[in-house]
């Protein structure tokens, strides 16, 4: 049996979880840093999955198919993904400060099986830890439920 096998419905659901976060981060990395998705990839699964801070802090493993999925699926998909955030955008908005985000969601909606909703849930969440006190979450809930009607009517 499989070490994936064996883990809980929670813990598979927290390494999703963790792995979508990751994504975010790995996007905004590569968009700053011009490091190749192999680069940010590889260090990512070096350095941050499971990785110890200290003694009493740790990184949450991640599910590093999801995560190499979302990149690739991100950066192969950018321009479809791009158009898709251009048709839901209704008002002027900074899109920079949400992009990785909008990327990584829109790459697991358009090439992944994980539910829309489940999917948007997951990255709202992500944008209400980035900007807590903000509007984006909001935003990146109406970008997301945009697109996910598009790319999956079928789900809704």
């Amino acid at each position: 049996m499989s070490e994936t096998a064996r883990l809980s419905g929670n813990k598979k659901r927290q390494m999703r979880s963790a792995a979508r976060l990751y994504a975010v981060q790995a996007l905004f990395q590569m968009e700053h840093s011009d490091q190749s998705v192999e680069h940010v990839y590889t260090e990512f699964l070096d350095h941050r999955f499971g990785a110890e801070w200290d003694e009493t802090s740790e990184m949450v493993e991640g599910d590093m198919d999801l995560f190499r999925d979302l990149l690739n699926g991100a950066v192969d998909g950018q321009r479809p993904i791009d158009q898709m955030t251009d048709r839901a955008l209704v008002a002027k908005w900074r899109i920079d400060r949400i992009d990785p985000t909008i990327r990584a969601a829109g790459a697991e909606i358009m090439g992944g099986n994980t539910p829309p909703r489940v999917v948007i849930s997951e990255f709202v969440d992500i944008a209400k830890s980035f900007y807590p006190e903000g509007k984006e979450a909001g935003f990146v809930n109406a970008v997301l439920d945009h697109m996910a009607r598009e790319a999956k009517p079928e789900a809704f």
